[in-house]
């Protein structure tokens, strides 16, 4: 997988949800901070999106897509000035199944929401850098033809669900996060000298980087990297640690961990093998690095992500 690929899977967990909304007259929600990410695509019609990060209140219009990638509260409403009311919520953050609506009147406002759940404690950091709302305009000529096409297809499948629907809107909902990421990045990186967007745009860190991705389990050295990027040894590891945040080495431990901990949360993998693949020939060893970055042995954390496990 390539870089970007992997800061969008160790983030996600569980699976996305959305919903298709309509709404005639006066309207307004009110959305709490969650441990998610959000979104919200305006469809039809005209709404506001209120947030603490945007004074004034930014007006959306259709084809608007909105990624609260912190899970940040706040409100959207057919007016700044409309009363907002608590967005009723199911336990795991979706919502409640609306009654089935043909297409949305000339009145009305159409909206997509949805949410994805996101595992905070090992988020990559290329996530931390995403604003508290990110919005990307695809209507009228404003361009972003991927995000367009992902938002088109999403709204056909949850406006007359057939089947297959429950199959196609997970994956659809996971295409738009990441054309909506890199959109940020494609849009960031010129303008960024340090942090993710700007290490994944340099040739030489951006080399080093794949390398690890593909082959994580590689005993790879400072050197080793330093002769995928080009440069030599020492100029390599002031170049990576300056634009990724750390030492090549301690990336690369941080990136074994969070592999490990990803597939001992979604299968049934045996220890050995996710030991193999986080560069451990010890399962041992293993065992022993992972408590030191987790605080729980292996077999432990894997029951503690368990879908049947217990909530606390």
């Amino acid at each position: 997988m390539d870089v970007l690929s992997d800061a969008v899977a160790a983030m996600r967990t569980g699976r996305p949800h959305s919903s298709r909304t309509v709404r005639t007259g006066p309207w307004g929600w009110r959305f709490p901070a969650s441990k998610g990410a959000g979104f919200h695509v305006l469809t039809q019609g005209s709404a506001w999106l209120l947030h603490p990060d945007a004074t004034p209140p930014v007006r959306l219009e259709p084809g608007d897509v909105v990624l609260l990638a912190h899970g940040s509260r706040h409100g959207l409403a057919d007016d700044p000035a409309t009363p907002l009311v608590e967005a009723a919520t199911l336990p795991d953050g979706s919502w409640p199944t609306e009654p089935h609506r043909g297409p949305a009147g000339p009145a009305d406002t159409l909206l997509l929401c949805g949410a994805y759940q996101v595992n905070r404690a090992r988020a990559h950091p290329l996530f931390a850098e995403l604003p508290p709302f990110l919005l990307v305009r695809t209507g009228r000529g404003g361009g972003h033809a991927e995000v367009r096409a992902a938002v088109e297809l999403l709204g056909a499948e949850l406006a007359d669900p057939r089947p297959g629907s429950d199959a196609i809107v997970p994956s659809l909902l996971d295409v738009l996060l990441v054309h909506l990421i890199r959109t940020w990045w494609l849009t960031e990186r010129a303008d960024r000298t340090t942090g993710w967007s700007a290490a994944l745009s340099d040739p030489a860190v951006a080399a080093a980087l794949q390398a690890i991705h593909a082959d994580p389990a590689r005993p790879w050295t400072v050197e080793e990297l330093g002769t995928r990027a080009g440069l030599s040894r020492a100029a390599f590891a002031r170049r990576f640690t300056t634009l990724v945040g750390r030492p090549p080495l301690a990336y690369l431990t941080w990136w074994r961990m969070t592999t490990a901990g990803r597939l001992l949360r979604t299968d049934d993998t045996p220890l050995r093998t996710v030991a193999g693949r986080a560069g451990y020939s010890s399962e041992f060893a293993f065992a022993k690095a992972f408590k030191r970055e987790y605080g729980v042995a292996p077999g432990q954390y894997r029951r503690r992500s368990s879908p049947e496990a217990p909530s606390r």
